[in-house]
């Protein structure tokens, strides 16, 4: 379906802060998502284009419903393998039987009866299938890395979130979280409607597909997790400084310090109740 007007409002300011534009006040269609991502061609800022449009787009299911097909800009749209090997497949070649009159092995009328929850069904199925294969692969990447924690990869921001950011490993594709506390001295503050980081100091960016180096810190091959340090960020060191905050980071605030002043008087009051 037509991506939701929230994910098109995020793609438009990550275009803008690439120094492009995507068509706004009219029906959007297709083309202009082809013009963004060719103009994007050949631009530092092209990876980030290709991601930021992918994940803009409605995730496809399984519905009785012609709901057209968005980006093949196709109003009529179904699609089966070959050879068959879904029930989805099954389905959709017994519906052509059903509606070419081609044989007596088509969809039942029970069967249309039952479509809306039959796709529910299958795209349920589908997701947990997903899942099930992507944790598999994150378990064996993890046990493959585990003997390699300490080592330093090249990677590239695959995503961004309030608590740190994913790196996507050049190497094998395994993706890693750097926490919040990785990042180095500064603190990073999360911009959620343009899914950036933003260095309260430097006012430099983490956006999506940002050239990272990372070293592994962790990889536990029961969970399939995979935690990393920073180490250059877009070919620059980061700072590990401690500073004068917080695990090292940036400032405290206000109200951080005036409850550290109350523990701290409390504190003293007590020792020298002790001493009297």
């Amino acid at each position: 379906e037509e991506p939701s007007t929230e994910k098109l409002d995020a793609l438009r300011e990550v275009a803008q802060a690439s120094g492009l534009t995507l068509a706004k006040g009219q029906v959007l269609k297709t083309m202009h998502l082809n013009t963004l991502l060719k103009q994007a061609e050949g631009m530092e800022e092209a990876e980030l284009i290709n991601m930021s449009t992918l994940r803009s787009m409605t995730q496809a299911y399984y519905s009785p419903e012609n709901f057209s097909h968005f980006g093949l800009a196709l109003k009529a749209y179904s699609h089966f393998t070959s050879p068959i090997r879904r029930y989805a497949d099954l389905i959709v070649h017994r519906a052509l039987v059903s509606s070419h009159g081609w044989g007596d092995d088509g969809l039942t009328s029970e069967d249309e009866a039952d479509l809306t929850e039959t796709a529910q069904h299958i795209s349920a199925t589908e997701r947990r299938s997903m899942l099930a294969e992507r944790d598999t692969t994150d378990r064996y990447l993890a046990s493959y890395l585990n003997k390699r924690v300490g080592e330093a990869f090249d990677g590239k921001v695959s995503g961004i979130a309030r608590f740190g950011i994913f790196v996507k490993l050049d190497e094998t594709g395994a993706d890693g979280l750097v926490p919040m506390r990785e990042l180095g001295r500064e603190f990073f503050n999360y911009d959620a409607d343009r899914g950036v980081l933003i260095g309260s100091e430097t006012r430099r960016e983490i956006n999506l597909g940002l050239r990272v180096k990372v070293k592994l810190a962790e990889a536990a091959p029961v969970t399939g997790g995979i935690v990393l340090e920073l180490l250059e960020l877009d070919g620059r060191a980061v700072d590990k400084g401690r500073g004068n905050g917080p695990r090292g980071r940036g400032k405290p605030p206000k109200r951080a310090q005036a409850k550290a002043k109350i523990k701290g008087d409390k504190t003293k009051r007590k020792i020298e109740r002790k001493r009297k």
